[in-house]
């Protein structure tokens, strides 16, 4: 028996928990990363932020969380 295809991770379960209280409020002004549809809307610009280490200012996801972060982005942005 084969196991079965794990879900492509969601926004709420899997994205929303990597941004900090801290995240989401030096990116208010532009965007609320706890708003799914703001996440969604520049979610690129996000990925490339945080994937060029300059996003959170306090140092760099993990190569574990930005992989979260792209696997969410290429499966559809699942909310």
């Amino acid at each position: 028996m084969t196991e079965p295809t794990p879900a492509p991770p969601g926004y709420a379960a899997d994205v929303r928990p990597l941004f900090r209280q801290q995240d989401r409020d030096s990116m208010l002004k532009a965007f609320d990363l706890w708003e799914f549809d703001d996440v969604r809307r520049h979610q690129d610009a996000i990925y490339a932020r945080l994937a060029d280490g300059t996003m959170p200012c306090d140092g760099a996801w993990s190569a574990a969380d930005l992989a979260v972060l792209r696997t969410w982005i290429d499966s559809g942005s699942r909310p």
